[in-house]
């Protein structure tokens, strides 16, 4: 599998250290954002620089070819990057992107320049989280090319992340869970961590081997409710393949919540959660090859999610649990 090896920290940070070495004195404003969205290409193909009102430049990114990203569904989209332009200047003042469907449909967004006004990062957050109602991993499959292909700002609206020392999270010593994580059950199926009752089989994989087990349920722990700390974790396994027409994505993912002091089996050993660090491998079930292989940490936030219980399970055996497919370490 190939490594992700830009994070969207990273990106973030080479983004602005970049675009802080031009000169750059005219953010892109709300209206040029609102007015971009109208911009079309005509032949995604072979139109590589349009002029609009002979004002504005798109200009693909890079030369790039497009990126043709197959998901959990099967279904495959087109992602296609243009360098917004404002001519009076050739200032780059943001970046076009063009989602195309397996129906045809294109979704456009523009991802600001870093000197935008917060007003015009508010509606790129509403517009892209308004795409993704309608396709789903949209973000996810966004942040991806992204993060491979350019550094932009960091935002909350793509990881669903919170600050949590605004919100007062709690830190404490509970290793544990959101009861609305999924459990892997050994008849096949899976169950809300929150439902699991003692006597029930659950899966725990051999570490060494990565052969899996069933054993039972001991008890299920229920810690009293909190406004916990909690770390969120974007995993992918993205196989990838340079053709002649661009760059074809299998692109498969996992998140998980724990409290960061929970422990999980990454290739370089066990590790908290909370210290799990961007690019970072971690070992999941691939349902669709029914094997255990390493997963890429894409996003880590840290963040509080309301006063709620949280939970962990005691087995009878094994060291192990699939919690969302991911292997983690029992407590």
């Amino acid at each position: 599998m190939r490594k992700i090896t830009l994070t969207l920290l990273l990106a973030s940070t080479l983004y602005l250290s970049q675009a802080q070495t031009k000169v750059n004195p005219r953010p892109l404003t709300l209206d040029e954002y609102t007015k971009a969205k109208t911009f079309t290409i005509a032949d995604l193909d072979k139109d590589t620089y349009v002029k609009f009102d002979n004002s504005y430049i798109l200009d693909r990114y890079e030369s790039r070819k497009p990126y043709f990203i197959t998901g959990d569904d099967g279904l495959k989209k087109r992602i296609d990057l243009y360098k917004l332009i404002a001519k009076d200047g050739m200032q780059e003042i943001g970046l076009m992107v063009f989602y195309t469907n397996e129906k045809g449909t294109v979704y456009k967004t523009v991802v600001p320049d870093f000197t935008a006004d917060g007003k015009v990062w508010e509606q790129y957050f509403l517009d892209i989280d308004n795409i993704n109602k309608e396709e789903k991993n949209f973000v996810l499959k966004l942040s991806y090319v992204l993060s491979k292909e350019l550094s932009f700002q960091q935002y909350k609206a793509i990881n669903g992340g919170k600050d949590m020392k605004e919100e007062g999270a709690t830190y404490g010593n509970d290793i544990c869970f959101p009861g609305d994580e999924v459990i892997t059950m050994a008849n096949g199926g899976t169950k809300m961590l929150k439902d699991v009752k003692s006597g029930e089989e659950i899966i725990t994989v051999d570490v060494t081997t990565s052969k899996p087990t069933a054993v039972k349920v001991k008890e299920l722990t229920v810690h009293e409710a909190k406004n916990y700390a909690l770390t969120r974790l974007v995993l992918v396994s993205a196989k990838t393949l340079n053709t002649h027409n661009g760059q074809e994505v299998l692109l498969t993912n996992k998140i998980l919540q724990a409290t960061p002091n929970h422990p999980m089996m990454t290739k370089d050993g066990n590790r908290k959660m909370g210290d799990v660090v961007q690019g970072q491998e971690v070992m999941c079930l691939n349902e669709k090859t029914g094997k255990y292989e390493a997963f890429t940490v894409l996003q880590k936030t840290e963040h509080a999610d309301g006063v709620q219980k949280v939970y962990n399970i005691v087995a009878d055996g094994g060291s192990t649990l699939l919690v969302n497919g991911v292997m983690v370490m029992q407590k």
